[in-house]
């Protein structure tokens, strides 16, 4: 248990140890797309789910602007969200970016967009949905920032490579693939960005426990997520004779 504050680095280094206990890149799911076990319609499926966890996030990112009353970690967010409502190019927004993924993979585009009708939200994603809007909505800040910058922007340039790797040999171009290409090149820096804030707000040491804890909480709510996608589309698929 912490019972005094933590300097920064101990700090940091406590919550980048949270963020790689329970890396999603170690999940079955993970390694078998790394490893090339899967086909492109069980990738796009794990497309449409993230989807929908991802579709709202700038409208949640909006709200944490409104909480946050540091000028310097304002301006980061609003960067971050004119970055994904006002890309450079039109239909260039992540959840855009992320459906032109799914189409190559063979999805039709009203899966994404017409999932809730369908029945084709999984439970553990609709989970991260709500935990997402719980972390922004509910939560302190240190928990806020720690659980979504840090924890899962975070671990993403070190689990997207393996899968465009991968993808790659299956045929995709980085034109399909510009969704995981955008998110490597600027989530390192989001998360670094979100060390400090974190720190900046976990300013007691109950604030960085329960810092740590959002990490570990959000890389576990994406975990079973995986678990789920995993059993659904992969687990339990009979395999052609």
């Amino acid at each position: 248990m912490v019972n005094t504050l933590m300097g920064q680095k101990e700090f940091y280094t406590a919550l980048e140890d949270a963020r790689t206990s329970v890396h999603s890149g170690a999940h079955p799911f993970s390694l078998a797309w790394a490893n090339g076990e899967l086909d492109l319609k069980q990738i796009g499926k794990w497309a449409v789910q993230h989807f929908y966890y991802i579709d709202p996030i700038p409208q949640q990112f909006a709200q944490l602007f409104c909480r946050l009353d540091d000028l310097e970690a304002r301006q980061h967010l609003l960067e971050n969200l004119i970055g994904e409502e006002m890309p450079d190019t039109p239909q260039k927004r992540h959840p855009d970016l992320l459906v032109k993924f799914g189409k190559a993979c063979g999805i039709d585009e009203k899966e994404f967009y017409d999932a809730e009708n369908m029945g084709s939200v999984l439970p553990s994603t609709r989970a991260m949905r709500s935990w997402i809007w719980e972390l922004v909505n509910v939560r302190h800040l240190a928990e806020s920032a720690a659980g979504i910058m840090v924890a899962l922007e975070g671990q993403l340039p070190t689990l997207y490579p393996a899968y465009v790797e991968a993808m790659r040999k299956m045929g995709l171009n980085d034109d399909d693939m510009e969704f995981f290409h955008v998110h490597i090149e600027g989530d390192a820096e989001h998360a670094h960005v979100g060390l400090e804030i974190t720190a900046q707000y976990s300013n007691t040491p109950e604030l960085q426990k329960k810092a740590i804890s959002a990490v570990t909480a959000s890389t576990q709510m994406r975990w079973q997520m995986l678990e789920n996608i995993f059993e659904k589309y992969v687990k339990n698929v009979p395999q052609a004779a």
